[in-house]
């Protein structure tokens, strides 16, 4: 194949621009806070231990941060974040800083467990407030509809946290896919060995939650239980239906993230898993989620996609389907990533790592396109303050979250086809699965709009 110069990529209505994508209106929601390009943002916190403290670090860093309030349930990470960023005020309850200070905060932080991410991120909303949120965006498909719509009525900037949807080779592998390098794409292969299932059955153990913890205030709108050492605060909650979602929802966001923007991807028309049966407790140790998306610019009249996790990641050669005279059968796959399956031949994506296009014979000499580092979390800042614009805003953010997610779904329904209605948030074969779809929200920790 011919070395195609980066001036001839193809121009497409979703290109990079300067590093940085270049996103339909929507999805570039600039600024509508009332400040100068010399005035400070000042951000309030809601989660500051783990990820919530790489968050805060990440954002205070930017010039023009003040961090002004600081959220945990946790009363030992709270101080700890606290004693980097003595002016904040401290509040346990996320729903009492927003309320307390909404005429003195600017934008909001959300990093928390993925079961508080919406109704905590809604806070903000309502609040008319940007909002930065970790990933999965929500815990439930109908929380991200939700976010998108309040979020776009009020025009505000979003970001949900994908980091590495910033980063060079993630830019550099949409470009090359939508040159067309490797031509139509007909199936993705995305996956990830790491496990946050758990096929074990009830937690045992419980006993009277640590004093530093607000074990009520953690567990927000989930239903009451005890508290089990080990099994839910600090990190283990991921593994548990009612508080996270799965290696699917953790690592598959990330790993989906690429391949959903570079073929702009919009919803699926069916999921289908492959795991163990539902225990009503935890998510599947390992699976192999197949979904089947509508055609696209960059795609075949259709696309299938696969993702495979735990000890199933990564997948073996013969599940990737492709064609014998490409000379691929000793290709080793890392144990993250994706590969995109095209007409001309295959993009591999290692997660984290430079985009690999096989086989090597055909695409010697090509060069990939130049494109510079972002900064994810200052991007969203330089968005509220109105000097930029952020590329993976809740209109972007959301139809990916819903997409992943229906998948966590699917694995209450193992080896069922689950037939889906985007327009009007349902499964339209299997009535039992919409129960799934927006679940009941705690007496007291009700959120409107959710």
């Amino acid at each position: 194949m011919q070395t195609p110069p980066t001036q001839q990529f193809r121009t497409t209505r979703r290109i990079f621009l300067q590093g940085t994508i270049a996103l339909p209106l929507a999805f570039r929601a600039r600024s509508v806070l009332a400040l100068s390009a010399n005035s400070k943002l000042r951000t309030a916190h809601i989660g500051v231990g783990g990820m919530g403290g790489a968050d805060l670090a990440s954002i205070a860093s930017h010039p023009q941060v003040e961090v002004a309030a600081l959220c945990d349930v946790d009363s030992q990470k709270l101080e700890e974040a606290a004693s980097k960023h003595p002016n904040a005020q401290k509040f346990r309850d996320y729903r009492s800083m927003i309320g307390n200070l909404a005429d003195t905060i600017d934008a909001v932080v959300v990093s928390t467990p993925d079961h508080t991410h919406a109704p905590a991120a809604m806070a903000a909303i309502q609040k008319g407030k940007p909002v930065y949120c970790q990933k999965p965006l929500t815990h439930e498909v109908h929380e991200a509809r939700q976010l998108r719509l309040a979020a776009n009525a009020r025009k505000l900037v979003t970001q949900m946290g994908i980091q590495v949807h910033s980063a060079a080779p993630y830019r550099r592998a949409v470009r090359m896919i939508q040159a067309g390098v490797v031509g139509k794409v007909s199936q993705v292969f995305a996956w990830s060995n790491k496990n946050w299932g758990y096929d074990g059955g009830p937690l045992l153990g419980s006993v009277e939650a640590p004093s530093t913890l607000d074990w009520d205030l953690w567990l927000g709108t989930a239903k009451v239980r005890d508290f089990v050492p080990s099994a839910y605060h600090p990190g283990n909650w991921r593994k548990l239906i009612d508080f996270g979602t799965g290696t699917l929802g953790d690592m598959g966001v990330h790993i989906f993230d690429t391949p959903y923007a570079a073929l702009e991807l919009t919803a699926p028309l069916w999921v289908q898993t492959t795991c163990r049966k539902p225990t009503n407790i935890g998510h599947p140790e390992r699976n192999v989620v197949k979904y089947e998306f509508p055609g696209t610019n960059y795609t075949t009249e259709r696309l299938i996609w696969s993702w495979f996790d735990g000890d199933w990641a990564p997948p073996k050669t013969e599940d990737l389907e492709l064609p014998s005279d490409w000379g691929l059968g000793d290709i080793k796959l890392p144990g993250q990533g994706s590969l995109f399956l095209g007409e001309k031949g295959v993009m591999l994506l290692p997660h984290v790592g430079e985009p690999i296009l096989l086989p090597e014979g055909r695409f010697k000499g090509t060069q990939p396109p130049s494109v510079a580092d972002g900064n994810h979390y200052h991007e969203w800042v330089d968005a509220c303050l109105g000097t930029g614009a952020t590329s993976a805003g809740f209109d972007y953010a959301a139809p990916l979250t819903e997409a992943l997610l229906l998948g966590v779904v699917a694995n209450r329904y193992p080896d069922q086809k689950l037939l889906w209605d985007s327009n009007d948030l349902t499964i339209t074969n299997v009535e039992s699965a919409n129960s799934l779809i927006r679940r009941p929200y705690r007496e007291g920790f009700e959120v409107a709009g959710l």
